[in-house]
Formats: C-alpha cells, structure tokens, sequence
C-alpha cells in the first residue's frame, strides 16, 4: 500500500489517480479531505495532521511506501518530519519519495528535510522541482475579471513545471525499482516569463491577456499576506534574480519518464476553464 500526503493538492492530486488507475493500493491522506468525492473509487481515504503523528498511525498501518510532502505550513504548524518517518516506519513504510525544492539545491532553502529523509533509514528518493505551472491559478480570478496578469519581473524566465508531471516521476519512483538514493531536479522544457505566461493563457482562452508588471515592493508586500517573510525574500530571489542553476532545464524528468515534460501553453490549455 502507498500513503499519499497532500492527496488533495495540485501534485498530490494527480499522484492518487495514477497509482489507483495502475492498480496500487492507496491510502490518501489530508488536513481538509471531508468526503470521498476528493479521491477515486476504491482509494481509501483519511483525515490527518502531519503534526500529529498519532493521527498518522492508522493511515501507515500496513503501508510499503510514502509520499511525503513536506510543506511551508507543515513547518509553521510544528511538524516533526522524523516523528512522522518514524511513525511510517512503524507501520511498515520501507521507501519514502519526498517532494522537497530545488531551492534546498541552489541553497535557498533550508536542507534539515531532505536530510532527515536521507538519515531514516528508510530507501529515499528526492523530487527537487522548480515553479509549478500552476502557481499561475493566482491569476485566475484577475483574467477572468479583467483578462489580466499581474506579477513581478516579467521578462525573468524560470522553467516551471507541470504538478502532473512531477507526480508522474513521483509514481515512478513510488512503484519502480532503481530511483532509491537518487535525488531528481525537476523542471519544465523551456524557460517561460511571466510576461509570456500571461500571452500563453491568451491564447488558450482566445482572447488578448493584458500582462501589467509589479515593482518588487508591491510583490513582497502581496506574499507577506500569505507567506513567512524568509520563504517570500527566497522567493523574490529566485523570481528577480536567479541563479544559473535556477534557469536551467534539468533532464531528470524525461530520463525517469522517456518523454519531455510538458509545456505551460499544453497547461494553460488543459486548465483553461479557470481562467473564463
């Protein structure tokens, strides 16, 4: 059996209907799942707090494997991401794929995580993407109001990514032998701005998508409302001025997939209901 964390967010989501569609077990586990609706048939389903590790223990019973997500609000709630490795030990988790950042990599982000992870004991596999694609439903209700974009720095490319295609390599390494101790930077095919999101979105709606830029200040000022200061400044970093690194297209999803990953205009146009 394979417990889902996050089973109701944009990669857990995906994640959960594949494994069932190939005939895992699943459990999947979440703060706000409230019905069975949220999941595919034969899913079981479990409400849980990942800084509870009580409320872990009957959602790990009888589990081989885990997919940890390990966000910003997790850390803010105060969960312990080794009491919850050991709480999935306990009930039989024996490989562990957790979603961290490509920011522990360019060293944005704190390691402590992943490092907990690689020092469980437990057969690790390390998913480091960059920006999701769908970080862009921010927009959705500025489009479908005002058919515009605001954001800042928008000529900076970055290759975000498709959250579908992150959990296609998450299920990989979930169900496959051969990813333990690997550690996966996760990217889309092409560098993509802001600015060119915006017109990406445009087309797929068929109408123009007026792109308007933010100063720096009024971004902040925007993520403070929902985001740690430290986690918007690295933020802000990677968006204004990022690394190399941080704008290179990472071969790693089509050497576990054998296929590219997919673009943000195949995204834009597969969400495009959001933004009409």
């Amino acid at each position: 059996m394979i417990v889902v964390t996050g089973a109701t967010g944009n990669v857990g989501r995906p994640l959960v209907h594949a494994l069932a569609e190939a005939g895992e077990q699943v459990t999947a586990l979440s703060r706000g799942m409230s019905a069975p609706l949220d999941v595919p048939a034969g899913v079981r389903h479990r409400r849980a707090d990942l800084a509870d590790p009580e409320s872990l223990k009957p959602a790990f019973d009888g589990a081989d494997a885990l997919f940890l997500l390990y966000s910003g609000d997790m850390l803010a709630a105060g969960a312990d991401a080794g009491a919850i490795l050991d709480a999935g030990r306990a009930g039989g988790v024996r490989r562990v794929v957790f979603l961290s950042s490509q920011g522990v990599g360019t060293g944005r982000h704190s390691p402590e995580f992943e490092d907990r992870v690689k020092r469980s004991g437990l057969e690790w596999t390390v998913l480091r993407p960059g920006g999701f694609d769908s970080n862009a439903f921010q927009w959705a209700e500025a489009v479908r109001t005002r058919r515009t974009v605001t954001a800042p720095f928008g000529d900076v490319a970055l290759p975000a990514i498709d959250p579908d295609d992150i959990a296609a390599v998450a299920e990989a390494a979930l169900r496959e032998p051969g990813h333990g101790g690997s550690t996966y930077v996760l990217t889309g095919p092409e560098p993509v701005s802001p600015r060119q999101q915006a017109a990406a979105i445009g087309d797929a709606l068929g109408e123009e998508v007026r792109f308007v830029e933010q100063s720096r200040t009024e971004a902040r000022t925007q993520m403070l409302r929902f985001m740690p200061e430290p986690v918007v400044e690295a933020t802000l970093g990677i968006l204004g001025d990022p690394s190399p690194e941080e704008q290179r297209v990472s071969p790693d999803v089509a050497r576990v997939l054998g296929r590219a990953p997919g673009t943000f205009a195949e995204w834009a146009t597969r969400n495009v209901a959001a933004f009409r």
